[in-house]
């Protein structure tokens, strides 16, 4: 079934997904009253209700700048779907995320993912070589899905004791058991402990405009 959507709100849409694009941040009200070329602030906090209740973005109440774009948002704009890049993550010793939160791009179509929020993908970028055997290496981004489920042979974004590292997680009926493994045999595997948190799982990997899956 289409959408349904009027001209207006068409037009506040795109305003949002201008802002995102350009500045790293959702408008404030003010900026959304000032793009749009309306004095009343009701008119604004109606559209956005719709769009709301269109499941076209999401809106946290009493939030300044916490609007975020559905993907039947993205198809009502016929435009590329924006992710965010939150971090630096090693690919070899386990270092401090590196926050670069606001940098934002446009996210190329992947074959056979489809994500009900664009809130649980995001960039990460990757200083060293201990995942090149993978095709993770040194400064490319990889993108991010947040999970809470994990299996033997995925590629895990993981956190040690406040810092970050890219491996393979693995869990098998034999010593070591569960540990975090390098794709790269000039790096020794990391014996997973009770400290270790995942925080999501490697999807892709961006190269020359296109994200190539990584398994």
């Amino acid at each position: 079934m289409k959408t349904e959507i009027t001209k207006r709100q068409k037009e506040l849409l795109a305003i949002i997904y201008g802002f995102i694009r350009d500045t790293g941040y959702p408008p404030t009200l003010e900026e959304m009253k000032d793009s749009l070329g309306v004095a009343s602030n009701q008119s604004i906090l109606d559209l956005l209700q719709k769009l709301t209740s269109l499941k076209l973005i999401t809106k946290q109440e009493g939030m300044a700048r916490s609007i975020g774009i559905l993907p039947s948002g993205y198809q009502i704009l016929n435009l590329p779907a924006l992710v965010q890049t939150v971090g630096m993550a090693t690919a070899g010793i386990p270092m401090e995320a590196t926050q670069l939160i606001g940098e934002w791009q446009s996210l190329p179509a992947i074959e056979g993912q489809n994500f009900e929020r664009m809130d649980e993908v995001f960039l990460v970028r990757v200083s060293g070589d201990s995942m090149i055997n993978a095709g993770i290496n040194n400064n490319d981004a990889v993108l991010v899905q947040t999970r809470k489920e994990f299996y033997s042979g995925d590629i895990v974004l993981a956190e040690i004791n406040n810092q970050v590292t890219i491996k393979r997680f693995i869990s098998e009926d034999k010593p070591p058991y569960v540990y975090l493994k390098p794709e790269n045999p000039a790096y020794k595997n990391i014996r997973f402990t009770e400290e270790m948190q995942m925080q999501g799982k490697i999807i892709g990997v961006l190269k020359n405009g296109q994200i190539i899956s990584v398994k």
